[in-house]
């Protein structure tokens, strides 16, 4: 079947593992900004049709999937702030924002089905890990959408503030655009320092200067 379904969802209900929620997070790769997750519960009876990983998905199909799960699902988002990506580095703080998600559901969920190959040290709960899970689980699938409309909407935000550096279309990630912005006008406190490229610059600013 092409796409997410519902049989690790299923799985877990079978072994009386309920509620289960999907956990997503997005933001690794960028060089600027938080790094965001989410976790939700489906309602088994109102799951929106259409969910997919959010990369497949054009920006108005995931905006729309976005109001729907909002609406239908429990929903709980969370991020790690770029101080705590440069301190303890990005997958450590994208653990902790799946963590600080999962943390924040309004109901306990009973199991985790987790996008990656990697659970979260601070998770207690059952866990199962699902590589490339945003395109083989609906819960995940629906995580994944909800993390990237709000992290693009925080990027768009500080875009306003930090106008030049094209936060707005890129999200952070390393565009020509943005490597070329981070260049001329140099790094933003919202700039992750501990990714080489902005270190690069701030290592040959403080060459020049010095």
């Amino acid at each position: 079947m092409d796409g997410p379904d519902f049989t690790f969802e299923l799985a877990a209900l079978q072994r009386r593992l309920t509620p289960v929620a999907g956990v997503d997070e997005v933001g690794r790769g960028p060089l600027a900004g938080p790094v965001t997750a989410a976790a939700v519960i489906l309602d088994p009876d109102n799951i929106p049709d259409g969910l997919n990983d959010s990369k497949k998905l054009t920006a108005k199909k995931r905006a729309a999937l976005n109001d729907l799960i909002l609406a239908g699902a429990e929903v709980s988002i969370a991020e790690a702030t770029v101080e705590e990506i440069d301190e303890i580095n990005i997958l450590r703080a994208s653990h902790l924002a799946m963590e600080r998600a999962v943390a924040g559901l309004p109901r306990a969920a009973r199991h985790l089905l987790i996008d990656g190959n990697m659970i979260p040290r601070g998770l207690t709960v059952s866990s199962e890990a699902i590589v490339k899970g945003d395109g083989r689980s609906l819960s995940i699938a629906a995580a994944s959408i909800v993390a990237k409309i709000r992290r693009d909407y925080v990027m768009w935000d500080l875009a306003q503030q930090w106008p030049g550096y094209g936060w707005e279309t890129n999200a952070g990630y390393g565009s020509k655009s943005h490597m070329l912005a981070l260049q001329n006008l140099g790094p933003t406190p919202h700039h992750r320092r501990s990714f080489k490229p902005v270190h690069n610059i701030l290592y040959q600013d403080k060459n020049i200067s010095g």
